[in-house]
């Protein structure tokens, strides 16, 4: 049924991510060590964050020091932004069919459908990064692969 909300684990893994690097906004994190924090398949998470890079909100390189830092702004970017470069434009349904039935009338579901979708998008559109970046506290720190804006050292572990 289109349009009902859903939250895919592509979507999921992304918005996490993106949260995590949030974080460490000035850091590359290699994708074996953002697969340990969620915890995913390293595998999936490169693909969901090279979606993230064709969206241009994710930067990646390759080679000792690379992984993947924010291209956007936490303080800009919101949720809704990182939810749509996922799955794409969030709608709010007005029927869980394409198409209304001939033979509807009330919905059977009044629309409750409807307003869960709402819900989820005004959540997702007022919720910028910065505002998240902290929500991961458990686990051990992440390892700034590259060089930060702040002239730290390879492979030194940041708290």
């Amino acid at each position: 049924m289109p349009g009902i909300v859903k939250l895919s684990e592509p979507a999921s893994i992304a918005l996490h991510a993106m949260t995590l690097l949030a974080a460490r906004p000035d850091a590359h994190v290699s994708a074996k060590d953002l697969a340990a924090r969620l915890p995913v398949s390293e595998t999936h998470l490169a693909k969901v964050m090279q979606r993230l890079v064709r969206a241009d909100l994710v930067t990646s390189s390759r080679g000792p020091g690379g992984g993947f830092a924010l291209r956007a702004d936490p303080r800009a970017t919101t949720l809704l932004e990182v939810y749509e470069a996922i799955e794409g434009k969030l709608r709010v349904p007005e029927c869980m069919f394409s198409e209304r039935p001939a033979s509807c009338g009330l919905c059977i579901l009044d629309d409750v459908i409807a307003e869960a979708s709402r819900i989820l998008l005004s959540k997702l559109a007022k919720t910028r990064l910065s505002q998240v970046a902290g929500t991961f506290t458990a686990g051990p720190p992440l390892v700034v692969l590259g060089p930060s804006k702040h002239g730290e050292r390879s492979g030194r572990r940041r708290s």
